[in-house]
């Protein structure tokens, strides 16, 4: 450890990544932050703050992208050179503060943040602790985990607790840094792969399961303790759950990784979907009947097959074509429906010749993802033009009947209730909001007077066996039935080092059914 404060620096790389999306991120999906505004992006580094205080905190480079396609490998390669370069700038550090979302991929790659977290452990050396704050989505690869001395996960889907999360990475690093002692890790491999909208921290099994989290780490010896319930959609050897309890007492971690590894195992079938699953057309009846019922507005259709908050391309046009063709929703007196999103910049050139009130005529969506369903052509009065959005840039919408369809100009996510308000659609106005989301963020569900979690199609279909991985290692539940239980025993890592359990080599052996489709 150096003299006086710790020297920490801060690094990160992410973005969720679906292997089925068309989109390829690159550099406009990421903004990058160095220097002090990479230190404003955590509240809990603000000046005056306790932790801010209690470390030297080292801002070398962070960029991050909502969720989408593979990244292009010229862009990671790029990004890894910056974060490398940076470390070996800065200097003799005591802690590496990770940030990370855990299902990052990149063309080419099958295991982007082990890859990286090798680079970054090879650039300070093995002596330094590092730490990684990471979405309970991820999948933590033997890389990864190996690498990892103080690895940690949201406890809430939705992911409400982000930033006490990066709040408690940051402190527990310190305190492991002031110690001068490297934590000990039990880590178990669950075969299970469930998508994220059967796993939500609002219902059972998970609520429970999360609950006890906090208690867990109260007990002697224990410091950490997360379960990352896997990211379903980068069907890569890597994709499974994970256990991970940390502390100084290997018999207590051991036995409580195994405990919670045990119990969710053993509620793996009772995982059912967050919202009332149905059609679309189920979803937009009952929202029709909703409305006539005077229900109250609005009622949600979640279009969960291209949600970009879960790795969606964005412009998948399924659900906006067959909303065009519903005359309940086309009528002059139609219910008020927004329908967000699709992205298209050529569409957007177009539209932005004309002027609100014009009607206009124009074929939109399916540049990028074409796989599901091509183009739409969309015919109705031009309400709006909105320029400087920082995700979306220029955004149209434009009536058809009841429908006011949002077509943007780069990828949005539309999942909070500020996303419509700014483009001067009032949810609390419209009958339906049919947006490209799974469950929905906190500000939605709080105004939602009805919900249908749509299963429709795209690159996170709710359907995985619809998606047909093959790249994942087999038995997985709920691919494969499971004569007896599987062996659900605890690895003890210290450093690099296994101290006991299950060798190198065999957790994420070459999957059934051979490579699959290149991303």
């Amino acid at each position: 450890m150096t003299t006086g404060k710790p020297r920490i620096a801060i690094v990160g790389m992410a973005i969720e990544s679906s292997a089925y999306a068309a989109h390829r991120a690159g550099y406009r999906d990421f903004p990058v932050l160095t220097g002090e505004a990479l230190l404003e992006r955590y509240p809990h580094l603000a000046p005056g703050r306790p932790l801010r205080e209690a470390a030297e905190w080292i801002p070398v480079f962070m960029a991050r992208s909502i969720p989408g396609g593979a990244v292009l490998r010229e862009v990671y390669d790029d990004f890894k050179a910056r974060i490398v370069d940076g470390l070996r700038a800065a200097g003799p550090l005591d802690g590496v503060y990770f940030d990370i979302h855990g299902a990052m991929s990149v063309v080419g790659m099958d295991d982007a943040e082990g890859d990286l977290v090798t680079a970054v452990r090879e650039t300070v050396g093995p002596d330094v602790l590092m730490t990684a704050p990471m979405d309970l989505h991820g999948n933590v690869s033997e890389t990864l985990a190996l690498a990892l001395d103080l690895p940690t996960c949201y406890r809430l889907a939705p992911h409400e607790d982000a930033w006490e999360t990066k709040e408690r990475a940051a402190r527990t690093l310190v305190e492991w840094i002031e110690r001068g002692e490297r934590p000990l890790r039990a880590w178990v491999r669950v075969p299970i792969l469930l998508p994220g909208e059967k796993t939500s921290t609002r219902v059972e099994p998970a609520r429970s399961l999360y609950a006890q989290i906090e208690q867990v780490e109260k007990r002697a010896g224990i410091t950490d303790a997360a379960i990352w319930i896997g990211y379903a959609w980068a069907d890569e050897p890597r994709c499974h759950a994970t256990v991970m309890v940390t502390g100084d007492d290997a018999a207590a971690i051991a036995t409580e990784a195994e405990r919670i590894a045990g119990e969710l195992w053993d509620v793996r079938e009772d995982f059912a979907f967050v919202g009332p699953p149905g059609s679309l057309d189920e979803g937009i009846a009952a929202a029709i009947a909703h409305a006539a019922a005077g229900g109250g507005r609005p009622y949600l259709v979640s279009d969960s097959g291209d949600n970009p908050g879960a790795g969606g391309s964005g412009d998948v046009t399924w659900t906006l074509a067959r909303l065009l063709n519903k005359p309940e929703l086309t009528a002059p007196d139609a219910p008020v429906t927004y329908v967000a999103s699709i992205f298209d910049q050529g569409a957007i050139e177009q539209l932005f010749a004309h002027t609100p009130g014009d009607v206009v005529d124009v074929e939109a969506g399916a540049r990028v993802d074409h796989r599901v369903s091509g183009p739409v052509r969309i015919r109705g009065e031009l309400l709006s033009l909105r320029e400087g959005d920082p995700a979306a840039g220029r955004i149209a919408v434009i009536g058809v009947g009841g429908i006011r369809a949002i077509v943007t100009e780069f990828r949005k996510a539309f999942h909070a209730t500020n996303d419509f308000s700014s483009l001067g659609l009032d949810p609390g106005e419209a009958d339906i909001i049919v947006t490209k989301i799974g469950y929905l963020e906190p500000t939605l569900y709080d105004v939602a007077k009805g919900w249908t979690l749509a299963l429709t199609p795209g690159p996170v279909d709710q359907d995985l066996e619809r998606l047909g991985h093959r790249r994942i290692v087999r038995p997985m539940y709920p691919y494969d039935a499971f004569p007896q239980r599987p062996d659900l025993s605890a690895a003890l890592l210290q450093g690099r080092e296994y101290v006991r359990g299950f060798a190198a080599g065999g957790i994420e052996a070459a999957p059934v059914g051979g490579r699959g489709e290149q991303r």
